[in-house]
């Protein structure tokens, strides 16, 4: 079978959102007993697993429908200074163009997600499905494959970090990781993602 739906990742996939992420997180951090990020630590945290991440800076899943909702809403508030990275609309116009159904699944607010889109005139994007749960897009993948009735060789995932691989894994479609993002090399190696992308120009030519 050929690919006939790309589905993409949010943060540090389509959109360049590490400061805004960081920024949010610091601003949460000492009122419910979080350790900041410090920018000279991002290289350090990019090749570490998840629960290597969750513990440098004192969260746990407890803590998730505490914070969640009121990182959303910092986020919100600073949708004015994301972007799209380098090339990524250019990409989502050609694989329009080329017949390609895309959407996203993240696990960003989908009211965020919705509002970024409509800011930045993205208008390529079919559907957005969003989970609270930082491991959760696995079971939003097979509900996006039941729902049209795809076959898991018919979608390939773009992605940037290890739970987007061990989803992808889950469900059993490919996945594109893309160097950009929040996990480096170091740190998804060991995974084996399907293929990997350096430029938004690697993703058209790899589909």
């Amino acid at each position: 079978m050929v690919i006939k739906h790309v589905i993409f990742d949010f943060d540090g996939t389509l959109v360049d959102s590490l400061e805004v992420l960081i920024s949010s997180w610091n601003s949460l951090a000492k009122k419910h007993n979080l350790k900041e990020i410090k920018h000279h630590e991002i290289p350090i945290l990019k090749q570490l697993s998840l629960k290597q991440r969750m513990k440098h800076v004192n969260f746990s899943m407890f803590k998730l429908p505490i914070i969640a909702p009121k990182l959303y809403k910092l986020y919100q508030e600073s949708l004015h200074q994301l972007r799209l990275f380098d090339g990524m609309k250019s990409t989502l116009q050609q694989l329009d163009r080329k017949g390609y159904k895309t959407s996203i699944i993240s696990s960003n607010s989908r009211d965020n997600i919705i509002r970024f889109l409509k800011r930045n005139k993205v208008t390529t994007i079919e559907r957005v499905l969003c989970s609270s749960s930082i491991l959760g897009k696995d079971k939003l993948i097979d509900k996006y494959l039941s729902e049209h009735k795809l076959h898991p060789s018919e979608v390939i995932y773009i992605g940037d970090e290890q739970r987007d691989i061990l989803a992808c894994k889950k469900s059993g479609i490919k996945i594109i990781w893309v160097g950009w993002g929040y996990d480096s090399i170091e740190a998804i190696e060991k995974l084996k993602p399907d293929f990997q992308a350096k430029t938004p120009d690697d993703i058209l030519a790899i589909i």
